[in-house]
């Protein structure tokens, strides 16, 4: 098994699986730069320094909600569709494993109780607005 998976059609990435057991040897970005939402691992030796900073204001177009997912507890199965709704991958999601969720639709099914930390980009405007149930 893949500790870093791409789920992707027709050349698009809709997933991004990490194994809680990858440790990377350096700093990597997983997602594109064109990603709505990026995830990537910050690597730094003992006694490094992150100079202190402040994101410039930037104003930039949100088209759709990308969320990530880090499983805190428990075991969930996944299942990935395309942008048109066909299902395209399905898996399963242990303790310490992270999905980052880029485009097509998604589904869960929680194998044992389950807790999970998400990560998305806000302001929040609604369910009824930011959903589409199938």
């Amino acid at each position: 098994m893949d500790k870093i998976e791409r789920i992707v059609k027709d050349g698009i990435i809709y997933a991004i699986l990490i194994r809680s057991d990858y440790v990377p040897k350096k700093t990597e970005f997983l997602t594109e730069d064109k990603h709505l939402q990026q995830l990537g691992f910050i690597v730094y030796k003992a006694g490094s320094t992150i100079q202190p900073h402040i994101h410039k204001p930037a104003k930039r177009i949100i088209e759709k909600t990308t969320e990530t997912l880090i499983v805190k507890k428990g075991i969930v199965e996944f299942q990935i569709f395309d942008n048109v709704e066909n299902p395209i991958s399905t898996g399963l999601l242990n303790k310490g494993d992270t999905i980052a969720l880029l485009n097509g639709g998604h589904g869960f099914k929680v194998i044992e109780d389950a807790i999970m930390l998400e990560v998305k980009q806000g302001p929040f405007i609604g369910t009824d607005k930011d959903k589409k149930r199938f």
